[in-house]
């Protein structure tokens, strides 16, 4: 059965994603289309450089074409953002990235965005569900075919308005006076060419690592964790850097290395950004923040007189409150965020160059800005760990937390338990314990924040004990 979750369908190559069932998917896109009437304008295809991404691009542009639906077509990989702008940007009803993000290298997937350029709703993306498991057959032409006929067009210069766009929202004066010497880790993903094209537009000096494409990603996750960017952090250290950047796979997660090699987290980065646009920048606004995401949002927030909004794991949730209450941004301890007056979802490309900017207009390296909120807001520090299960588990797992509502035995006193998604415990002090499933992956993952990274270790293993895991 074909599943979305959070992040779009991923499945493993050769188990789940073939041919056949990337067809399948597009076929349930097609009669989604078919269904809301929305046919009168192209669909948008990008893909990663995965294995099998720009394969699967064609595969679901063969589908497409065959509907009679034109398609717009890519003749290079893509990062998701550029596929989310140019939905929004053209006021294009739907648009496909064939991508698995972060995800490990035997995975691909297919991400749905929707009218101005969204994450697909769990009601569009269930309904398309539907529709793949009514289908009986798959109807297709010939990718070369569609080509010739004009069913399919190769865009030209498809990067000159989003890079346009996102050099209009930055102080290109203040990057070009600073002259920053960057080093930026492209995990052998999709998000290499605009940024370089920012950062020389910028007058930065910008030297790159792992730019070749590599479908295994260099033996590693394709996601900038701690663990993936230590050699990046030695890099920076040894080269004399202002900063070392890293995106994930498909330039929608970031990650940040301090010029003394410091890994700057995605919690770190989402407080500095928004503590920057609202001090030097002058924002009004709030931010949005999932409930895995650090508390220390709220502080900030509330020292400027704004409010901190927590919703449940999906980037649509986030996008969506934003705009329902004008929040200046919105992020994820995962590392994705989004910026009031620019796309829908999560773009690393403009968040790395705005974190740039803020570096260059307050002439203050990243570990420095973090201690100075730190000392005004307190220390947040978050644990988290990731486990692998047995199948038949979940539903063990699911019983005892969301169903009978069991929890472990906590020393500290429990103020209230949400269960929109997943189980996450308030204490008295502030701290908090999540335990949830994830959306993209099968993993069950437990977070925890506290002032001190030994209680949130304590809450963790307490409910890693009390699972039998």
């Amino acid at each position: 059965m074909i599943k979305f979750g959070t992040g779009g369908w991923r499945a493993i190559i050769g188990d789940d994603f073939t041919r056949e069932n990337v067809q399948l998917v597009a076929t349930g896109i097609l009669k989604y289309a078919k269904e809301l009437n929305k046919t009168d304008k192209p669909i948008i295809i990008g893909y990663d450089r995965r294995f099998l991404s720009e394969s699967a691009a064609k595969w679901i542009a063969e589908v497409l074409a065959a509907g009679n639906i034109d398609v717009w077509f890519l003749n290079r990989s893509a990062p998701t953002p550029l596929i989310m702008h140019t939905v929004k940007d053209s006021e294009l009803y739907f648009g496909i990235e064939v991508t698995a993000s972060h995800n490990p290298a035997r995975y691909n997937g297919i991400k749905v965005i929707v009218d101005e350029g969204r994450d697909a709703s769990q009601e569009v993306t269930e309904r398309i569900e539907e529709l793949i498991e009514e289908t009986a057959d798959v109807e297709t032409i010939d990718f070369d075919e569609a080509v010739a006929s004009g069913k399919v067009l190769y865009l030209r210069n498809p990067f000159n308005k989003f890079l346009d766009d996102i050099l209009a929202l930055l102080d290109t004066n203040a990057l070009r006076e600073r002259g920053l010497r960057v080093l930026f880790d492209t995990m052998h993903g999709s998000g290499a060419y605009p940024l370089q094209v920012i950062f020389h537009t910028t007058r930065c000096t910008v030297d790159t690592i792992n730019l070749n494409k590599d479908a295994y990603f260099g033996g590693i996750m394709p996601a900038p964790t701690e663990q993936t960017l230590s050699p990046l952090s030695d890099m920076v250290v040894k080269g004399n850097y202002d900063l070392g950047i890293a995106m994930d796979g498909d330039g929608d997660r970031l990650g940040i290395i301090d010029k003394d090699g410091t890994y700057i987290n995605a919690n770190q980065i989402l407080c500095m950004l928004y503590y920057y646009l609202v001090k030097y920048k002058g924002w009004k606004g709030g931010v949005v923040r999932n409930l895995a995401t650090t508390h220390m949002l709220d502080k900030i927030a509330e020292s400027f007189g704004e409010k901190c909004y927590e919703v449940p794991v999906g980037f649509k949730y986030i996008s969506s409150k934003i705009d329902e209450v004008d929040a200046v941004l919105g992020g994820e301890s995962s590392g994705g965020l989004t910026v009031r007056g620019h796309i829908h979802g999560k773009d690393s490309v403009y968040a790395a160059s705005l974190f740039a900017e803020m570096i260059s207009v307050t002439g203050k390296s990243p570990v420095e800005i973090m201690k100075e909120l730190e000392a005004q807001f307190g220390v947040f520090t978050m644990v988290e760990d990731n486990l692998v299960f047995a199948p038949e588990y979940k539903e063990t797992v699911n019983k005892i937390i969301m169903v009978d509502k069991k929890l472990p035995e906590f020393r500290n006193k429990v103020t209230r338990v949400n269960y929109e998604d997943g189980c996450k415990v308030y204490f008295e002090n502030g701290d908090f314990v999540i335990c949830r499933f994830s959306g993209t992956e099968p993993l069950l993952r437990i977070f925890a924040e506290c002032s001190e990274k030994a209680t949130a270790r304590e809450y963790v293993d307490a409910f890693k004990v009390f699972l039998k895991l």
